[in-house]
């Protein structure tokens, strides 16, 4: 009696935990990112070998637009868009200009739960310095890999990617069935992380808000307020390519566009609370000949009166 008092309850809470576990990995939901564009069939071929696998999946987008090619931009779109799916989504990232080299194909865990099935190739660098790295898999194609396509060398998104993806999201595969363990590092892309000298914040032009052109950075609301910049006061702004200077001028901190006129630049916090720049009404990029990536430096202090 005494056994059976004990032993019930701890089976119940062992099958409970493990069910929960299971659970994490496999929501059913994935989401699908690529440079691929929707011209063509690519993505739907991506999503039909997913629904082959289950046709319980529940399938999404985040984008297809990223830039032919740009690793960067892939890795941004992660870092802006993972962390508000429940845990347990897989999400497959397919920027690859170098598929069918050397470069490994991999799931990887981040400690909040969500999966990314992509090539190890720099996309997954701010996921895993944001999420942090719970494990790392390298896809063991011999098993994990659609039938009959061991002779295609140049569409792994859809033959591997979401295939694993797919395997993982509909609990036909565990995560540690998606090939053998890697140690928990990435291969990262060099960028200027924000930091503050002397009164001085540098960081990285991350992204462009490609339909209006403004400047999206790097440095988060917590860093810019240490300059103890209020509303209408000048900031004196230099941006880089490569360390050569592509922009310098002054302009006021706003927190609506419509504080400064028309055409005129103003430096904001945009949605995810990091600086920006902006013209109102107009295009800053364009204007400047400023674009994103980890090329892209920018340097902000206060205007000297």
């Amino acid at each position: 009696m005494i056994m059976k008092k004990y032993f019930y309850p701890f089976i119940y809470t062992l099958v409970v935990s493990l069910a929960a576990n299971v659970a994490i990995a496999q929501n059913k939901i994935v989401v699908f990112q690529s440079d691929f564009g929707l011209k063509d069939g690519a993505v739907s071929a991506m999503k039909g070998v997913a629904m082959e696998v289950s046709s319980d999946l529940k399938l999404f987008d985040l984008t297809h637009e990223i830039p032919a090619y740009n690793i960067w931009e892939a890795a941004y779109r992660l870092e802006q868009t993972v962390a508000y799916w429940p845990a347990g989504t897989v999400f497959v990232s397919v920027v690859d200009p170098g598929v069918g080299t050397q470069r490994k194909s991999v799931v990887l865990k981040t400690k909040s739960g969500h999966f990314i099935v992509t090539p190890d190739n720099g996309t997954l660098t701010l996921i895993a310095e944001s999420l942090g790295i719970a494990g790392v898999r390298q896809i063991d194609e011999a098993v994990n890999r659609r039938k009959n396509s061991e002779k295609s060398y140049t569409f792994h998104g859809r033959d591997v990617y979401a295939f694993t993806a797919a395997r993982l999201a509909s609990g036909a595969i565990t995560f540690e069935q998606a090939g053998k363990q890697l140690p928990d590092e990435i291969v990262k892309i060099a960028y200027q992380k924000a930091l503050i000298e002397n009164k001085k914040i540098k960081g990285t032009i991350s992204i462009l808000d490609v339909q209006y052109g403004n400047i999206w950075t790097n440095i988060p609301a917590e860093l810019f307020n240490q300059l103890q910049v209020k509303p209408g006061d000048k900031l004196h702004v230099i941006i880089y390519q490569n360390k050569i200077k592509k922009y310098e001028g002054n302009m006021p901190y706003a927190e609506t566009f419509g504080a400064v006129a028309k055409g005129k630049p103003l430096a904001y916090l945009n949605s995810l609370l990091q600086l920006s720049f902006a013209l109102n009404m107009g295009n800053f990029s364009s204007a400047y000949k400023i674009y994103s990536g980890s090329e892209w430096t920018v340097e902000v202090a206060k205007a000297a009166k």
